[in-house]
């Protein structure tokens, strides 16, 4: 076995709500851990942003901040690792690295007008089969279109090459170099609606008609290999060598790396991929067709993949919208109070419903409401949300792929709630499982970037580290399930055509 003679892989984690670097160690352990939350901006309904520069203050403070915690230095680090938020857009100068926009984050639905007037006669699939995705107010492309748009002179300066166009891996990629280094990976890049899955490159057709110049994108390279050193700060002169989007990085980190694996990440929004080997797979079923990871120069690895926009930020509106609890963690607590929903279901189509249903113009309900409904069942009806979408999604994989779900990797700051996770696996009828190290997303980008500097050898490395904390099995009576599931679908149908 290779071993490198640097301890230990970091991994910077630039999420939705915070920037963590976390520090790894060589059976894919967490060390150390420092992380900023920053401020979600919402200038008007339907619009979320962040501003860039502290993305990367931010960034820049927790780096430092954990070796600090540890004792260690860059010396001690053996490469550093990127993932992030994915379809979140920065667009920035050249010449002076200055955002001339806030970030448009991928919760933002601004852009739904302008992907309906892409989408014309051919509708949502108009760029589907090239680039897997449908056409959404999700995906980055259009919300750098909608930058170039509104932004006194930027269309000229993009066409004249005086802009960059980022996902967040890229922003953070061009701070951590000096500015040396425009590039994404393969996984961001195909969360853009500008790159061709099968080629990897971007489309120059698809750009123009999205109105994307690509004299603004970055390089596209593979999710491990050395890109470049970092230039300056507490981590200077260490390869910067994985990027991987955060739930691809999940998926890495989970070690879902034979084709029919698959995970969920529980946090913001549900995000659950499946490996599907090497060769993409086209939803007929509303799901989207992803690249998983590129390790070096090897074949990419694809995923479908569901997306579920609002999960524990649903925790986070009963917290502070409606304040009916201090705390995420007490959430459990006042559901537990309950023995069911008691006929209520909560909808939290906050921004639209994403996979597998596609439905921007639905808005949130909650349904079934009686004077027996109490504090207690409302917090029930905001856990079993995330359950009952995750289950629609793992539907339509299904019959996508025709691979039969046995198990259910699961991850993120939700999977502590164990009513939630017994709930999981009883409307799933399947084992629902937790691996001990629950940093999935920062372990599979310090994979990345192990890999690519040879701490360590390969796959089986990396599969020899998971390992299982906790199993749920499912305990619900069939009928029930079926009961449930059935109430559920009809409290979805009330939220469409809300707009």
């Amino acid at each position: 076995m290779t071993r490198h003679p640097a301890q230990y892989v970091a991994a910077i984690d630039q999420g939705t709500t915070s920037s963590r670097c976390v520090i790894i160690d060589h059976g894919g352990h967490v060390v150390g851990i420092s992380q900023r939350e920053h401020e979600q901006i919402f200038p008007r309904a339907g619009w979320v942003e962040h501003d860039p520069e502290t993305l990367w203050r931010n960034t820049d403070a927790v780096i430092a901040d954990v070796l600090e915690q540890c004792s260690l230095t860059a010396r001690d680090i053996a490469g550093v690792g990127i993932t992030n938020q994915r379809e979140t857009t920065v667009v920035w100068e050249r010449e002076t690295g200055k955002p001339i926009y806030n970030a448009i984050v991928w919760q933002d639905t601004r852009t739904d007008r302008l992907v309906t007037e892409l989408g014309g006669d051919a509708g949502p699939t108009r760029f589907q089969h090239t680039t897997g995705l449908p056409l959404s107010t999700y995906f980055a492309g259009p919300k750098a279109r909608w930058i170039l748009d509104n932004v006194e002179g930027a269309r000229e300066r993009a066409e004249a090459g005086e802009l960059c166009f980022g996902t967040i891996d890229s922003w953070v990629m061009w701070h951590l170099t000096g500015g040396d280094k425009h590039l994404t990976d393969v996984t961001n890049a195909s969360r853009t609606l500008l790159m061709d899955l099968r080629t990897l490159a971007w489309d120059p057709e698809i750009c123009s008609a999205i109105g994307v110049p690509t004299a603004m994108l970055p390089e596209i390279r593979s999710s491990s290999q050395v890109y470049a050193e970092v230039s300056h700060g507490a981590l200077a002169g260490v390869p910067i060598a994985g990027i991987l989007g955060d739930q691809q990085a999940a998926t890495f980190g989970q070690a879902c790396l034979r084709p029919g694996e698959a995970k969920n990440t529980y946090g913001t929004g549900n995000f659950l991929l499946l490996n599907t080997g090497t060769t993409p797979v086209e939803s007929e079923h509303g799901l989207l067709t992803t690249v998983c990871y590129q390790v070096g120069e090897d074949k990419p690895v694809y995923a479908l993949e569901g997306s579920v926009a609002v999960t524990g930020s649903l925790v986070q509106w009963l917290r502070d919208n409606l304040g009916m609890i201090s705390s995420a963690a007490e959430v459990e607590q006042l559901a537990s109070t309950v023995e069911d929903n008691g006929g209520a279901y909560i909808v939290p189509a906050f921004s639209g419903l994403f996979a597998p249903r596609w439905r921007p113009d639905a808005r949130g309900v909650i349904a079934g409401l009686t004077r027996y409904v109490n504090r207690g069942h409302l917090a029930r009806a905001v856990l079993e949300a995330t359950a009952f979408q995750t289950r629609e999604v793992i539907d339509a994989m299904h019959a996508d792929s025709g691979v039969e779900l046995t198990t259910l990797k699961v991850d993120g700051g939700m999977v502590v709630n164990e009513l939630l996770m017994q709930f999981q696996a009883d409307i799933l009828d399947v084992p629902v499982v937790r691996p001990v190290v629950n940093e999935t997303t920062a372990l599979g980008a310090a994979y990345a970037a192990g890999l690519a500097v040879d701490f360590w050898a390969g796959e089986d490395d990396i599969r020899n580290n998971w390992a299982q904390d906790k199993r749920w099995e499912p305990q619900m009576d069939a009928d029930d399930r079926a009961r449930r599931y059935a109430e559920w679908n009809k409290a979805v149908e009330r939220t469409y055509n809300w707009t």
